[in-house]
């Protein structure tokens, strides 16, 4: 009994010791990242508001900023530096701009995003809430989604970005659908009209043969129209025809 207790006390004797000294090692590299960090923040007029701390290799950093990608950027800045174990994002977004207003504002630079490089087949939402953007939907590839992040972080009155968007698989077949479906869609003669607007109004999105058709059109016709024009390609499996019709209420 007496040895058994004597090993105990000796282990925790050696934890003791070895949290200790633990602690003298990160405390040992504090000081440094300090200096650190403040010297970057002083650098840097976007941060003059914000405030910073070091406790065992671990970075708080406090204050405010214009734009949530400033908050996103001076953390994985502060992470870099050397001998930082870990960062505890304190840091909030000003913004005295609606929810109703960066939603509007986010939708009609998400409508344009990618303009030339086959926006037409991307299909994005996005709700806001408290100046926290949600986005939602399909696009065709990851530099779409990107490109839509980048958009919300970069926006005046975004104070934090969720991302929910589907990026397709990469298929040559699917590739194959979409520029059939376009020629079908856009090349029809009373639907050519829409392919003058470059934000491209009938929204285009395949997944493995399975087209769902979203935007806005002018009326029930057109409407009609694009979704005999999908069925029409060989190849589709199914199209779900979610196309609004302009000045019609949804039900």
């Amino acid at each position: 009994m007496r040895s058994r207790l004597s090993l105990a006390l000796l282990i925790a004797a050696l934890m003791t010791t070895a949290f200790a000294h633990q602690a003298a090692a990160a405390g040992r590299y504090d000081e440094q990242i300090q200096k650190d960090v403040d010297k970057y923040l002083q650098s840097k007029k976007e941060f003059q508001e914000i405030k910073a701390t070091t406790d065992d290799q671990i970075v708080t950093i406090t204050g405010s900023v214009n734009l949530y990608i400033d908050k996103m950027n001076l953390e994985k800045k502060v992470r870099r530096i050397k001998n930082v174990d870990g960062v505890r994002n304190h840091v909030t977004v000003q913004s005295n701009v609606s929810d109703d207003q960066l939603r509007q504002t986010l939708a009609d630079k998400l409508r344009y995003d990618r303009v030339g490089y086959g926006n037409v087949f991307n299909a994005l939402g996005v709700a806001v809430k408290d100046g926290v953007v949600t986005l939602t939907g399909n696009v065709r590839d990851y530099p779409a989604r990107d490109s839509a992040v980048a958009i919300a972080e970069t926006t005046p009155g975004t104070r934090d970005v969720f991302d929910e968007i589907e990026v397709a698989p990469t298929s040559i077949f699917d590739d194959e659908l979409r520029l059939k479906l376009y020629r079908a869609i856009y090349g029809q003669p009373s639907l050519q009209k829409y392919a003058m607007d470059p934000q491209k109004p009938i929204r285009i999105v395949v997944n493995n043969g399975r087209v769902t058709l979203y935007g806005v059109v002018n009326n029930a016709m057109d409407k009609q129209i694009a979704g005999t024009q999908a069925n029409s390609v060989p190849g589709v499996f199914n199209v779900d025809n979610q196309l609004l019709v302009a000045n019609e209420q949804v039900k």
